[in-house]
C-alpha cells in the first residue's frame, strides 16, 4: 500500500522559499515575509486565492518596491504549491523553474540580474 505524502502547508513553503532566496538570513524583508506566513498551517492545496494571499504578505514585507528576493520567494511558493514533490530539490533548480513559471519565461530585469548574481542561468 503506497504511503500518503506529507501534507505541505503554506508555512512550510514560505520557510523553504526563505531558505532558498536568503540562505544566510540577511534580508530583513524575506524574514518579515516568512514571519507573516509562519502560522499558515493549512494545506497549501486548500488555499483559495494563494496569489492574492502572497501579494498581501509581500506588501507587508517588501519595504523596497521591487525587492527581487521577495518576488522570487513568492514565485517559489507558487511554483512549489503545484510541484510539491520538488520541495527538496536543489535550490538553483527551484529558482530557475519558479522564475520560468512565475513570469512565463520572461522575469523582470531586476529579477534576472538577481538570479544571475546567484549563478542561476537558463531562465
Amino acid at each position: 500500500m503506497p504511503t500518503e505524502p506529507r501534507v505541505v502547508t503554506l508555512s512550510d513553503l514560505a520557510r523553504r522559499a526563505a531558505e532558498i532566496v536568503d540562505p544566510d538570513d540577511e534580508d530583513a524583508a524575506v524574514g518579515d515575509l516568512e514571519r507573516q506566513l509562519e502560522d499558515a498551517d493549512e494545506p497549501v492545496t486548500a488555499i483559495q486565492n494563494l496569489e492574492e494571499r502572497l501579494a498581501i504578505a509581500a506588501e507587508g514585507a517588501d519595504y523596497e518596491l521591487e525587492n527581487p528576493a521577495i518576488a522570487m520567494a513568492n514565485a517559489i511558493i507558487l511554483y512549489l504549491a503545484h510541484r510539491r514533490d520538488e520541495v527538496n530539490d536543489e535550490p538553483h533548480k527551484i529558482m530557475r523553474l519558479a522564475a520560468r513559471a512565475g513570469w512565463k519565461g520572461h522575469p523582470p530585469e531586476y529579477v534576472r540580474r538577481w538570479l544571475a548574481d546567484r549563478g542561476v542561468d537558463g531562465v
